[in-house]
């Protein structure tokens, strides 16, 4: 078995920046095919297993992300209002630990569907830091929290 069927088969041929399925068939040097992103540099991955910062993604989104950050988006289907940015906020929580607030929502039923998908996606983003979702009332809105 081959790297790239690794890391393939341990993020469930989904890629990580599109959250899109990648078809392990393609070519690799087809847009929509498989690659190998380094999502950490080496410098922010120090301590860390050679590789473990690895993840799926498609050809043409790890091209792109090369030339601009990435981003993870949020889904349109979610009430979300201030949504955080993902990436910049899971990578501060990998080194310094605590919570932080990633979106404000209108309901209670709101908050659960984004706090559902946003652990579903940061546990497959970085799996190795067991993150937690939150829901807290306030203020007449609810708190989506993220937790390391």
């Amino acid at each position: 078995m081959s790297r790239l069927d690794d890391i393939g088969d341990r993020d469930g041929w989904r890629c990580w920046l599109c959250d899109e399925p990648v078809d392990r068939t393609r070519s690799v040097n087809d847009d929509r095919g498989p690659s190998v992103d380094s999502r950490l540099t080496k410098a922010k991955s120090k301590g860390m297993a050679p590789g473990a910062s690895d993840r799926l993604a498609h050809r043409a989104c790890n091209t792109k992300k090369g030339a601009i950050a990435a981003v993870v988006p949020w889904p349109a289907h979610l009430f979300v209002v201030d949504p955080a940015p993902i990436i910049t906020t899971v990578e501060r929580l990998q080194r310094k630990g605590g919570r932080e607030i990633m979106a404000r929502c209108p309901t209670r039923a709101d908050a659960h569907d984004a706090a559902t998908w946003l652990a579903d996606r940061v546990g497959r983003l970085a799996p190795e830091m067991g993150a937690t979702t939150e829901v807290e009332a306030g203020g007449g809105q609810f708190l989506l929290v993220l937790r390391a």
